[in-house]
């Protein structure tokens, strides 16, 4: 009796797909964290600042009106990291995910939620530009010193600073789990004792013109690029902390 390859039911068997796209899928489940959160503290913040330019000019005060309000969803992602890992992580060992699959997926979660605020920062930018701040000269997204290189520089500035603060978030969390809150805490109150003491230093050797003069020759891709080798040093130790985390 013959047997022919026609006889059988031959499937080809299916292409492995990405286990670390499959955690930014994973992490975008939960749309609040990285999507709705990030979008209402933006959205808040720019109604909250309008609504105090407004005032301002309705009060006869000339000039224009600058606000740091922008940075609060940037601050927000610090939150986001550590959401990102208390939430999932413990969860994804169960799933039978590496550390590695994991921290790289939860890192492009983060970089894509980063893009879209930064999308939207450029636009509210180019929206204050073109309409002399809403009509009453006053500007949230539009700031001088970062928008010298043009909206692209200014939404690169925007997404890697956004991506610091994920990532020291999420390092912080790591911390947590590892060592504890008296180490953490602790770790803190160092890093805020170090920021004082330079401060301190500085003030000490009347260096605050140099420094600000520092900053301004810098500028602000200067600074992104000071960022992103920031994000690189603390998104390896961030990493290294995790492989030792026991489950």
């Amino acid at each position: 009796m013959t047997t022919t390859a026609q006889s059988f039911d031959i499937q080809t068997p299916a292409r492995p797909r990405s286990r670390t796209l499959g955690v930014v899928r994973f992490q975008f489940m939960n749309t609040q964290t990285f999507v709705w959160m990030p979008v209402l503290v933006l959205g808040g913040v720019w109604l909250i600042t309008l609504l105090i330019y407004w005032i301002i000019s309705a009060s006869g005060v000339e000039g224009p009106m600058y606000s740091g309000g922008s940075q609060a969803p940037l601050w927000y992602f610090a939150v986001v990291g550590a959401q990102a890992m208390n939430r999932t992580f413990y969860f994804s060992q169960a799933m039978s995910l590496t550390r590695r699959e994991f921290y790289l997926g939860s890192l492009v979660a983060a970089g894509i939620s980063a893009v879209g605020i930064s999308v939207v920062f450029m636009f509210l930018g180019l929206v204050e530009q073109a309409t002399d701040g809403y009509g009453i000269n006053g500007y949230f997204a539009y700031l001088p010193w970062v928008w010298v290189g043009g909206p692209l520089a200014a939404g690169l500035t925007y997404f890697v600073l956004t991506m610091l603060t994920f990532i020291l978030g999420f390092w912080f969390a790591i911390v947590l789990k590892r060592f504890g809150v008296l180490i953490l805490t602790t770790a803190l109150l160092v890093i805020a004792l170090a920021l004082l003491g330079g401060a301190a230093l500085i003030s000490l050797n009347t260096a605050w013109p140099q420094v600000w003069t520092w900053f301004a020759d810098m500028q602000s891709m200067g600074l992104t690029l000071w960022a992103l080798g920031a994000c690189v040093v603390f998104a390896a130790g961030s990493y290294l902390t995790l492989r030792r985390l026991t489950v």
